[in-house]
């Protein structure tokens, strides 16, 4: 899987000495409330490889999910994905348009751009890589995520039940 660079970040495939972190980022309540529609905490290193197992898994030459660290000294401050969004039961499959972008970062990395950073690099990559269209959707609560994908230039197109089984408020970019 590619890495992909910004100003300050670089967004690198997960590797096994990156467990400790994964763990770390990923036990923190206040980190995986908003994950998916059932969040859990994770709860062991084994867990933390295994997770690290899947998203190295997800390698396409556009699709991925990264490890997002610190252009200048390698430090992990998060999660950035870009994969195909799984809609509700009931719901018709998607086209080849149904790619989603998503992003957690640890509290420490909390409040300096990261996120949106991150988001930014992949999106202008994803989109030189001839994807048209990318979705997020983020919990109705997470404001902050709704914040960075209106400085991302994301459109916001209101609630929806199309994904994940749970309601969300959905956002799209196109390229452009």
């Amino acid at each position: 899987m590619r890495t992909i660079t910004s100003d300050r970040l670089l967004l690198r495939p997960w590797r096994d000495d990156d467990a400790d972190f994964l763990l770390d980022l990923e036990s923190r309540w206040e980190v995986v409330r908003f994950l998916g529609a059932h969040p859990a905490t994770m709860s062991s290193r084994e867990d933390a490889l295994a997770s690290i197992g899947r998203r190295r898994a997800v390698d396409h030459p556009i699709h991925g999910i990264w490890a997002v660290t610190t252009a200048a000294d390698g430090r992990l401050v998060g999660n950035l994905l870009l994969k195909p969004i799984p809609r509700s039961v009931g719901e018709p499959g998607g086209g080849p348009g149904e790619v989603e972008i998503g992003w957690h970062l640890h509290p420490d990395a909390w409040g300096h751009g990261y996120a949106t950073e991150a988001a930014a690099a992949a999106l202008d990559d994803a989109f030189a890589r001839g994807l048209t269209r990318v979705v997020a959707v983020t919990d109705p609560a997470n404001h902050a995520s709704q914040a960075v994908c209106r400085r991302l230039g994301m459109t916001h197109l209101g609630r929806t039940t199309r994904y994940y089984d749970a309601p969300h408020e959905l956002f799209e970019k196109l390229p452009g």
